[in-house]
C-alpha cells in the first residue's frame, strides 16, 4: 500500500477528508472489473455480423452464441458469493481475471461456433464472479457520504467498456478483424491484476474473520483513525453472526431480498440493456445497413452512455437512490414507446438513433448503476456475499432469457406484423411496472451506513418498515 502503519497512526490524529485518496484509487482497482464485464459483454456486439456470416448461424443460433456467456454468468453468482465469503473479496476478483483471460484466448481462436461457445462460457463466469463481487467490495471499502458515488464508479466502468469495446470493433470491421476483437481484453485483464495486487482486503470481511488489527489498519488508511475507531465498534457489532440462507427469508429480511431481486430483474428485462447489446442490428434495420456504419452509430450512442453515468455518480449522493430510479424508469417507458412508434410509422434512421439516446440516458442514471448500488448496501455484512449471490443470479437469468429469446421475439413480430414495434412496446411496459415499484417499495439508501441499513430490517416490525419510507 506503500504507508506503513506508523503512518497511519499519525493520519489517525486528523479527521478524513471529505474525498479520500485511497478509497477512489480502490473503487477504481475494483472497477476494472467492471470494464472488462462490460467489454467482454460487449465486444461481440461489434463481432455478431461476422459471426453470424462466419459461422452461417440461424436467429436461434446467433441467439446462444451470444447467451452462452450470460449461462456462464449464472454459474458466477452460484458460486460468487460463497467464494467471496470464504476466499476474501480481492482474491474472488483474482479469480475471476483467471477466467476472463481463459476466455480471452479462446474466443480470439475458434474453429467452430461450439468452440466459441464453450470460452464464451468461461467468460461469462467471470463475469459473474465480478458483477457480485466489485461492486460489494466497493461498497465495504467505501464511508457512507460518498458509497454511492463510488460503488457507481464501477458502472462507469462498465460503461467505458462498452465504449472501448465499440471503438475496437469499429475499426476492426474494416477488415473483418473479429478475432481480434476478442483477443483486445488481454491488455485490461492484466491490468487488472497488476491492480488486484496492491490493493487490501475487505476490512468487514476480515472482521468476520477475526483479523481485527488488519482491519483496522485499513479502515484507518481509508477514512481516519476517529472515524475508524467508531466503524471498527459498528462492524464488529454487526457481523457477530454467522449468515445463512434461512435467515434471508425471515420476516423483515425477507424484504430486502425481494427488493434487489425485482431490482435485478428488472434491470435486465426492461428491454435497454439489450438495446445495448444488440444495437449494430437494431441499427442495421433502421437504415444502416452496412456493418461499419452501424457499428459506429453504436459508438456515438455508448459515448452518450458514459456521460450519462457520470453525471448519476455526480449527483447520486446528493438527489437519493430513489429519485433517480423514479426519474430513469419512466424515461425508459417514454423512449421505448416512442421507438416503438417509429418503427410502425417506418420513421427510422435517425429518429431511432435520438430515441435510442433517451432510453440509454434514463436506464444509465437509473436501473442499470442503482441495481447494483441497492443490492450491494441492504443487506447486513454477514449475509451480504449469499444475498448478492441470489439477487445476481436472478438478474443474469433474466439477462439470459432476454438475451437469449430477443432475435426470435422481433422475428416473429416482423413476421406476424411487418414491424419490430410490438416489441419495444412490451418493454416500455414493462418499465412502468419498474417504475411504480420504485415508487411503492424501494427504499432510500443514501447517506446511511451499510450497518444501520442492515440492522434496520430485523430491529422488529416497525424498524424493519423503516427503510422503505421515501
Amino acid at each position: 500500500m506503500g504507508q506503513s502503519a506508523s503512518e497511519a497512526s499519525m493520519q489517525g490524529d486528523l479527521h478524513a477528508p471529505r474525498k479520500p485518496r485511497l478509497v477512489y484509487l480502490i473503487a477504481m482497482v475494483a472497477a476494472v472489473g467492471g470494464f472488462i464485464f462490460g467489454y467482454d459483454l460487449a465486444i461481440i456486439s461489434g463481432a455478431m455480423i461476422f459471426l453470424k456470416s462466419e459461422f452461417a448461424l440461424s436467429p436461434n443460433q446467433l441467439g446462444f452464441a451470444i447467451g452462452c456467456a450470460l449461462l456462464g454468468c449464472l454459474i458466477g453468482p452460484i458460486l460468487g458469493g460463497t467464494l467471496a465469503d470464504r476466499l476474501g473479496r480481492k482474491r474472488t476478483l483474482i479469480i475471476a481475471a483467471f477466467l476472463f483471460g481463459v476466455s480471452a484466448i479462446g474466443t480470439a481462436l475458434p474453429r467452430n461456433i461450439y468452440e466459441f461457445n464453450i470460452f464464451r462460457f468461461i467468460g461469462g463466469m467471470g463475469v459473474g464472479l465480478a458483477s457480485v463481487v466489485s461492486p460489494m467490495y466497493i461498497a465495504e471499502m467505501s464511508p457512507a457520504r460518498i458509497r454511492g458515488r463510488l460503488v457507481t464508479i464501477n458502472q462507469l466502468a462498465v460503461v467505458v467498456g462498452l465504449l472501448s469495446s465499440g471503438i475496437v470493433a469499429y475499426f476492426l470491421s474494416f477488415g473483418e478483424h473479429w478475432r481480434w476483437m476478442f483477443a483486445s481484453e488481454s491488455a485490461p485483464i492484466l491490468l487488472f491484476i497488476v491492480g488486484l495486487a496492491l490493493v487490501p482486503e475487505s476490512p468487514r470481511w476480515m472482521v468476520q474473520k477475526n483479523r481485527l488489527k488488519e482491519a483496522m489498519d485499513v479502515l484507518t488508511l481509508i477514512d481516519g483513525r476517529q472515524n475508524a475507531e467508531v466503524k471498527m465498534k459498528e462492524i464488529a457489532g454487526a457481523t457477530e453472526k454467522r449468515g445463512t440462507l434461512a435467515e434471508l427469508v425471515r420476516p423483515g429480511m425477507r424484504i430486502a431480498l425481494i427488493i434487489a431481486c425485482a431490482l435485478a430483474i428488472f434491470q435486465q428485462i426492461t428491454g435497454v440493456s439489450i438495446l445495448l447489446m444488440y444495437m449494430p442490428i437494431i441499427f442495421q434495420k433502421a437504415g444502416f445497413h452496412q456493418a461499419s456504419d452501424a457499428i459506429f452509430q453504436s459508438m456515438i450512442v455508448n459515448i452518450w452512455n458514459v456521460l450519462c453515468t457520470i453525471a448519476a455518480m455526480l449527483v447520486v449522493d446528493r438527489i437519493g437512490r430513489k429519485p433517480l430510479l423514479l426519474l430513469g424508469t419512466a424515461g425508459m417507458a417514454v423512449g421505448l414507446a416512442l421507438m416503438g412508434a417509429f418503427f410502425h410509422w417506418q420513421k427510422t434512421g435517425v429518429y431511432v438513433v435520438l430515441t435510442m439516446f433517451i432510453c440509454v440516458g434514463a436506464y444509465v442514471v437509473s436501473l442499470a448503476p442503482l441495481a447494483w448500488l441497492i443490492m450491494s448496501e441492504i443487506f447486513p455484512n454477514h449475509l451480504r456475499g449469499k444475498a448478492m449471490g441470489i439477487a445476481s443470479l436472478c438478474l443474469w437469468i433474466a439477462c439470459f432469457l432476454t438475451a437469449r429469446y430477443f432475435p426470435p421475439l422481433v422475428a416473429h413480430f416482423e413476421s406476424e406484423y411487418g414491424t419490430p414495434a410490438s416489441a419495444f412496446w412490451l418493454y416500455a411496459g414493462i418499465s412502468m411496472l419498474a417504475f411504480l415499484f420504485s415508487l411503492v417499495v424501494v427504499p432510500e439508501t443514501k447517506g446511511r451506513t451499510l450497518e444501520e441499513i442492515g440492522a434496520s430490517w430485523t430491529k422488529g416490525r416497525r424498524s424493519a418498515e423503516r427503510p422503505m419510507a421515501s
